[in-house]
């Protein structure tokens, strides 16, 4: 008998433990201007050139793609496991994206790239990396961001995904809104626009399969509270509260508890999001469902480590960017990464 109990504790355990490591983590970080150093005349790459004003040359080039190698890697290593899905911005082609995926490290995730050239005037993109392995790749599709009024505005594409995972249908967005040039109230109508149409892509989704998980993640350059984030794209903050068609947003709680992804004037801001529907974050439809992470009260997570922060002079305590002005500080990105758990 004592013998049967302790072989069906050992197996409740290894069981157990199977499961735990079972959960898919889903990333969204701003890169902040990955470019290469070959000028490119469809692109506004002037200043990241060997003759430009940031002198970006090959050493600072590979520089670069290590940090940003380490990072992601890092992350990878809090689940024993690569994400699944990874969505980024602020790239200038799909050579990039080839080159980081290529980094030693991160070439054991076998990652697959979704890439499209948007009409942004500065030549950055959003894209995704995937694993195959995790997620089974459909389709996808970049959507042309439009404001009303404004026919020759030009900023980065909605790069749209889907599939499934673990045979249950997602459909990713990635998106950097516009920012906040001119002032926050001044933009604030194309951020607004920006909000219209994610959730405009999410409800035609699930208008066509209620059952599709919806993810919408980026730069909103934004707060999780603001009103396009919250008001337009629906991003509530309660999962408690949530009723079928709404979408939840990780990330509020996290900001109103005084957490930030990127510092500016001495005050943190939380414009990285991952927004989810509903029948994701409380598994109202299907197995899978949002998951908290050990010990955390929150369901949003964001990375930082201390060698990602400045550790000394006007921006201590501010991540650790590749450039201040035109001085290169050899670092990683303006802007922390955030990421959350899919699992059973």
């Amino acid at each position: 008998m004592k013998k049967l109990l302790i072989t069906t504790l050992l197996l409740s355990a290894i069981f157990i433990c199977c499961f735990a490591q079972n959960k898919h983590m889903v990333v969204f970080y701003n890169l902040e201007n990955l470019f290469d150093t070959i000028n490119d005349p469809d692109k506004n790459d002037e200043e990241f050139l060997p003759d430009g004003d940031k002198k970006w040359n090959t050493a600072k080039y590979q520089k670069k793609l290590g940090n940003m190698e380490r990072v992601l890697f890092d992350i990878a290593a809090i689940n024993k496991r690569f994400p699944a899905v990874i969505g980024v911005s602020e790239i200038e082609n799909r050579l990039v994206l080839e080159d980081l995926i290529a980094q030693p490290k991160l070439s054991h995730g076998n990652y697959r790239i979704v890439h499209f050239d948007s009409p942004d005037r500065r030549g950055v993109d959003c894209t995704f990396f995937y694993r195959p392995n995790d997620f089974k790749y459909e389709g996808s599709a970049a959507v042309k961001l439009e404001i009303p009024g404004m026919p020759d505005f030009r900023t980065r594409d909605l790069v749209t995904m889907w599939g499934t995972i673990e045979d249950e249908p997602f459909y990713f967005v990635v998106s950097h809104w516009p920012s906040r040039l001119g002032g926050k109230e001044r933009s604030a109508h194309l951020r607004e626009a920006a909000a219209a149409a994610c959730r405009h892509l999410a409800d035609s989704v699930r208008a066509a399969n209620p059952n599709v998980k919806v993810v919408v993640m980026g730069d909103l350059n934004d707060d999780a509270t603001d009103d396009s984030v919250v008001e337009t794209l629906g991003g509530k903050g309660n999962i408690k509260k949530l009723t079928a068609g709404d979408m939840y947003n990780p990330f509020y709680d996290m900001l109103r508890a005084g957490h930030g992804t990127l510092a500016y004037r001495d005050a943190w801001n939380l414009f990285d999001n991952i927004v989810v529907s509903e029948n994701l974050a409380t598994g109202s439809t299907g197995k899978l469902k949002l998951q908290r992470s050990e010990g955390s009260k929150f369901y949003g997570n964001i990375f930082s480590r201390p060698y990602m922060m400045q550790r000394e002079g006007q921006y201590k305590g501010y991540p650790l960017r590749s450039f201040v002005g035109s001085n290169f500080q050899a670092g990683f990105s303006d802007h922390l990464p955030v990421y959350i758990y899919i699992g059973k």
